[in-house]
């Protein structure tokens, strides 16, 4: 699903007109490179040899004969929401010079939400999650350690390393803008890292593990982010291999430490949750249309680049629909009829309405914790 949205800049002497295309790819809207066709005139009483006016195109921003990334250069502060923004983290938000914002924008809060998710989806998977304090406790801070911090971490090295291309795609976010030193930046690092990591052995000894599985995972996650992100492997840079390990940190690694911390983490749900990744895979596409010219520039081999815009909005939602098809079948296979029959009524709207997916995505897995459970 796609749409266009069209705007007219005037002034006495020039007039802009911006083109720009958004796409809809399951339930996000993402922009598209723009391109403005500028139209030059002479004001009446000004002699002209030849003509009255010109009509040229130009990429966005490109004010002379060389071309210029597609980027705005400045902060779009003027919109309503853009203070929303910059406190989750998201493209468009508004300048800040408060230092505890700016940290809280790197962490990106809005990328939460899926880890938060699957330590709910784990902790329903255990079946031994009971509605008690010491339990809610238990997941409230198996939630901080997945998502402010580990998250946090994640995307704060992510966006150190990816300096170069956000001078590129979105210059007025905080380090290529020069609002957070790098000091700064290293330290908040640091900190999220080590509070996580301490976070997921304070879990298992609260879990009384004899073998800290959590400290483990939160290890190997943390590794994970850091080779995706890093060179000199930097995962990012090949398409499937980058978006598999950010769609698995995203859904399997969460749910496997809220399950080990309320029950027992088994070979079957941690192939099934691998299997799953592949949705995430999908999902994860998504983060690049956003920074294509960016990616290209930086010799970035994302699937967006390396395919193309529309076959690569078919392989996020090929990939998001057929592995919920084939949990289904799995579910079905191992005796659990309804709630098979409970996610194939949940994919069958995700299919027909491909722009608001992610609702039924996201509660398929919960549908799958539940079945894992029984």
């Amino acid at each position: 699903m796609a749409f266009s949205s069209l705007y007219l800049s005037k002034s006495s002497t020039t007039e802009a007109l911006w083109v720009s295309d958004c796409r809809i790819i399951h339930g996000c809207c993402i922009q598209m490179p723009a391109a403005r066709i500028r139209f030059q005139h002479r004001s009446a009483g000004v002699r002209s040899k030849r003509h009255t006016g010109r009509l040229s195109v130009r990429a966005a921003g490109t004010e002379t004969d060389k071309t210029k990334p597609n980027a705005p250069e400045v902060t779009p502060s003027d919109t309503r929401s853009s203070a929303v923004n910059q406190l989750l983290g998201m493209k468009g938000a508004g300048k800040e010079t408060d230092k505890w914002k700016i940290r809280l924008q790197l962490t990106k809060p809005v990328t939460w939400a899926p880890l938060i998710w699957g330590v709910l989806c784990g902790a329903a998977a255990s079946g031994n999650f009971h509605w008690t304090i010491e339990d809610v406790a238990k997941s409230i801070t198996c939630m901080l350690m997945a998502g402010p911090f580990l998250t946090g971490y994640t995307q704060t090295i992510n966006d150190w390393y990816d300096r170069e291309i956000d001078a590129i795609n979105e210059p007025y976010r905080p380090i290529p803008s020069g609002a957070i030193s790098e000091p700064e930046v290293i330290t908040q690092i640091w900190v999220l890292l080590l509070g996580g990591i301490g976070l997921a052995y304070t879990l298992d000894v609260w879990a009384g593990h004899s073998f800290p599985t959590i400290f483990c995972l939160s290890l190997g996650g943390a590794l994970l982010s850091y080779i995706y992100s890093a060179p000199p492997l930097k995962l990012k840079q090949s398409g499937w291999i980058g978006n598999y390990a950010l769609g698995s940190s995203y859904i399997a690694l969460p749910w496997w430490a809220s399950q080990a911390l309320f029950g027992t983490l088994s070979w079957d749900v941690v192939v099934l949750t691998l299997l799953y990744s592949t949705a995430g895979l999908g999902i994860a596409i998504v983060n690049d249309f956003k920074s294509i010219e960016g990616d290209r520039a930086m010799g970035l081999q994302s699937l967006p680049v390396a395919f193309g815009i529309d076959t690569a909005k078919w392989i996020c939602i090929g990939s998001i629909d057929l592995t919920q098809l084939s949990v289904a079948g799995y579910l079905f296979a191992t005796g659990k009829l309804y709630y098979a029959l409970a996610l194939l009524g949940l994919i069958t709207p995700q299919i027909i309405f491909q722009a608001s997916a992610q609702p039924f995505f996201v509660l398929g897995l919960l549908v799958t914790a539940l079945a894992t459970s029984h």
